[in-house]
Order: structure tokens, then C-alpha cells, then sequence
């Protein structure tokens, strides 16, 4: 059945995919249609609006507390109040890896979910190791510090260099200790997670189609500037929605330095982010301020019209260009695995 243009765009507004391009929508949604791999479905309990995570089923709130960022406060106390008042308000999509703060993030999370709250969330963390039996060793270090038996969510982190995925399925290859584990019901989900270029993760799809493995997940950088850099939005972002994998939206604000250009303010950035199909945007909460934030972010969003887009991409095309606001992606500053190669084994 031909379909005709007026209908391309009531899918692709829909499916919140006007941001990748007139075009590049049009053509995602006729794929989506003849495949039937819908966009993230959406309901609202309370404050929080929650989606689909991927083919998975599960459902995930639209904002993800970021593992880094509650590993901040000096005070252990205070990060462990903050993940419970997230939440208490419907946050349940918990952010993690296993070298946040030399563990100290992972920590304070499995304090914070004792007395009945690990069974509100859907915990997700991340590991470092390449070789087999680095990533076994970490895993059962999250394990133990986040308290519990079991991970909803393991993501290999950092694929940032074209050999990692290589490395990673190789014999003897992180992944082996991942399927292991997740054969013993250690972890249930499996992903990864990268912030450089959007070459690497394609290289990460493809290599793991070569081994006839699909994720579950992938975790990238979606935010107003990276349309106009490196984008992941652009190159991978529609081979995700294909292929039904859930996509867990990160950097937003990139750890602030995007406000800096003064061409945004933080909840525009947060609806940029959620107008695509994300399942789930993480973002850095370290305080009650940025939790309010974020839960006004939430209040106030409005599927974002193709005007409303190119209003906002027009306004941060000149500061993005260079990609001089999206550090992770331009310097070596964000790239941990790189300041302490041991971790990969």
C-alpha cells in the first residue's frame, strides 16, 4: 500500500522522530509501518511519564537518575536521600557503573535501596572490562556493593575505539562472562554504552550481529547540539528504533558544559531529549534543586512540533558545529577507560 506524505508525517510526529530530518523520518516511519516496530508507548502515573523500554517490555520512567552525578555529595547521606526521594516521586530507572567514584556511586545506591526500594526500580550498571574474566570480576563487584542478586541492566561501558567491540566478542571476550552471567540470573538485560563517535557504536551493532547477538539496549549522547556533530541522532538513533532496541538518551546538558554556550536553558534541553524516541533520558541529579528540575521538565512537556525543532536546532547550529561544547566527543576528559586503561583488562 502506497503511503502518502501527509500520512509519513503524522507517523513520524508521532513517534517523535521529527528531529532526525523531514527525510530521514519519513523513511524510518515507512520502515516502522512495514515492520511493525512501534516507537516507545507512553502512560503517566503521578508526576512521572513512563515508556517502553525497547522489545523488552519493561517500562522505565522517561528521566533516569544519573549514577555519577549522586556519587557527588560529600555527604553519603545526602546521595542516599536523593535517590530515594527520585524515587518516591516515580523515578525508577537507575543509572550506574561499576567505576563511579572507585565504586563509591554503586555503593551508596545499594544503601539506598534497602528496605523494599530495590524492588520499585529497574537497576542498571555498567561494566569496564574487556577480557572475560575482568568483566566476571566486576560484575560480581556491582553485585555486592549494589546489595542485591540480580541486575536488570548490565552495559558494557565506554565503547569509545573502534577495537572494543572486537574485543569484547573475541574469545575470552567480556561478552562470554556477560552470557554467563546472565544464564546464572545474575543480570537480566544486556546493552552498551558510548559517547564519542557514532561510528563505534554502528561498529558495536554490526560485530554483534556477526556473532548473532542483538542488545537490548544502547546508551549515547542525544542532544540539542549533536544533530549538527558526530551525530547519533542522525546515524544511529533510526537503526535502534528498527531494530526494536531500547535507547537510553544521555549527556543533555553534557555535564553542563552545553548551558555554557547560553543558546539553551536546562529544560529545553531535557524536552529536546525526550521528544525523541527515548526510552529513558538519564541525567545528572546531585541535589533537590535538580531533582525539581527535572520533575518540571516532565510536568511541562509537549510532544515538540517540526517548528518547535527547528527553532531550537537553528538557535544551537553556530555554538555546535566544532563540537566544542560536546567535550566528550572532542577530548579525552570524559573518556575514564582511557585515564585508567587497567580497568579493561
Amino acid at each position: 500500500m502506497e503511503i502518502s506524505r501527509r500520512d509519513l508525517l503524522k507517523i513520524a510526529s508521532a513517534s517523535g522522530l521529527g528531529t532526525i530530518g523531514l527525510a530521514a523520518s519519513a523513511g524510518l516511519a515507512k520502515q516502522a509501518l512495514a515492520q511493525n516496530q512501534p516507537t516507545p508507548t507512553q502512560t503517566k502515573t503521578g508526576e512521572m511519564i513512563y515508556r517502553q523500554l525497547g522489545r523488552t517490555g519493561e517500562r522505565v520512567s522517561v528521566i533516569g537518575l544519573g549514577g555519577h552525578h549522586i556519587g557527588r555529595p560529600k555527604d553519603e547521606e545526602d546521595g542516599i536521600r536523593l535517590i530515594r526521594k527520585a524515587i518516591d516521586r516515580g523515578i525508577n530507572f537507575m543509572d550506574n557503573s561499576w567505576d563511579y567514584h572507585n565504586g563509591g556511586s554503586e555503593i551508596r545506591m545499594g544503601k539506598a535501596l534497602r528496605d523494599g526500594y530495590r524492588q520499585k526500580v529497574f537497576l542498571m550498571t555498567k561494566i569496564d572490562g574487556r577480557t572475560k574474566e575482568a568483566a566476571a570480576k566486576q560484575i560480581n563487584d556491582s553485585l555486592k556493593r549494589l546489595q542485591s542478586d540480580r541486575i536488570d541492566l548490565l552495559q558494557h561501558h565506554e565503547i569509545i575505539r573502534m577495537e572494543d567491540p572486537d574485543r569484547i566478542f573475541a574469545p575470552g571476550g567480556a561478552m562470554e562472562a556477560v552470557l554467563e552471567a546472565q544464564k546464572a540470573g545474575k543480570i537480566r538485560y544486556i546493552g552498551f554504552t558510548g559517547h564519542k563517535d557514532p561510528l563505534v557504536h554502528l561498529r558495536m551493532l554490526d560485530v554483534a550481529a556477526q556473532n548473532n547477538f542483538r542488545f537490548d539496549t544502547v546508551q549515547m549522547p542525544l542532544n540539542v547540539m549533536d544533530a549538527h556533530f558526530r551525530s547519533f541522532e542522525r546515524q544511529v538513533l533510526p537503526r535502534l528504533v528498527k531494530d526494536g532496541i531500547g535507547v537510553l538518551g544521555m549527556k543533555s546538558m553534557g555535564d553542563q558544559n552545553i548551558l555554557k554556550s547560553n543558546t539553551v536553558k536546562p529544560i529545553e534541553c531535557l524536552h529536546y531529549a525526550m521528544n525523541l524516541p527515548t526510552s529513558t533520558v538519564i541525567t545528572g541529579i546531585e541535589s533537590m534543586k535538580i531533582l525539581d528540575q527535572a520533575f518540571e521538565a516532565i510536568r511541562t512537556f509537549q510532544p515538540m512540533s517540526q517548528a518547535q525543532v527547528k527553532e531550537l536546532l537553528n538557535r544551537t547550529r553556530q555554538a555546535a558545529v566544532k563540537g566544542q561544547y560536546e567535550l566528550f566527543k572532542t577530548t579525552s576528559q570524559f573518556d575514564s577507560t582511557a585515564l585508567n586503561p587497567e580497568w579493561l583488562g
